[in-house]
């Protein structure tokens, strides 16, 4: 009997564990920099390299940067324009050049560096500071890191005028920096977390 009674507790406590674990949310790494950020789905821009795959069909594939003039060169065809494209767009572009010279293309296009992304996720700042400067976003950034790289406000500056500007989406979202007492009083309220793309604006003072 008292075997039987341990044999149903383990059958018990076996169901319980399963269930907890199917209820558990699955881990999704992050990438630190939210899609709605970039504004949707990545468009191509100077400066990345990419990768053009013609499907049985090597001598037609090609991987090269994305030239000053947006565009790539591809076997065949030629000059192809991919600035400011998907890679999907790109690659209907290229299968229907390619439909006059063979039959039936499976064209891909994939980014292998994202060299022009590094300037959406970049931090201004602006204005009344000893150094305006556009800087890389690094995680854990704040306000005062920022304007600090910057070499702080300047003499003409109303550090307590700033303004913080972030875009998501189509939308501008504006929030007052009162950068006077961060820097003098050490009062952080207003120092907030930077997201790629923020812009930090010190005004001049007004005489």
């Amino acid at each position: 009997m008292s075997r039987l009674r341990w044999v149903v507790i383990a059958g018990v406590v076996l169901i319980v564990a399963g269930c907890s674990s199917l209820g558990e949310p699955e881990f999704t790494p992050s990438t630190g920099l939210a899609p709605e950020n970039l504004g949707g789905e990545y468009r191509i821009g100077v400066d990345d390299r990419v990768q053009v795959t013609v499907w049985r069909n090597p001598e037609l594939s090609v991987t090269a940067p994305v030239r000053p003039d947006g565009k790539i060169s591809v076997p065949v065809i030629g000059d192809v324009e991919v600035g400011g494209r998907t890679p999907n767009e790109v690659a209907e572009t290229i299968k229907r050049q390619l439909s006059a010279y063979i039959r039936e293309p499976n064209v891909a296009v994939i980014l292998t560096e994202l060299r022009s992304h590094e300037f959406l996720t970049r931090v201004r700042v602006t204005g009344a500071v000893r150094t305006p400067r556009s800087i890389p976003h690094r995680q854990g950034m704040t306000v005062l890191d920022a304007v600090l790289e910057a070499g702080g406000a300047n003499d003409f500056a109303s550090p307590n005028r700033s303004k913080l500007f972030r875009k998501i989406k189509d939308k501008t979202q504006v929030f007052d920096i009162e950068l006077g007492d961060i820097l003098n009083k050490g009062r952080l309220e207003t120092n907030l977390l930077l997201m790629p793309g923020d812009v930090i604006t010190v005004p001049e003072r007004l005489f």
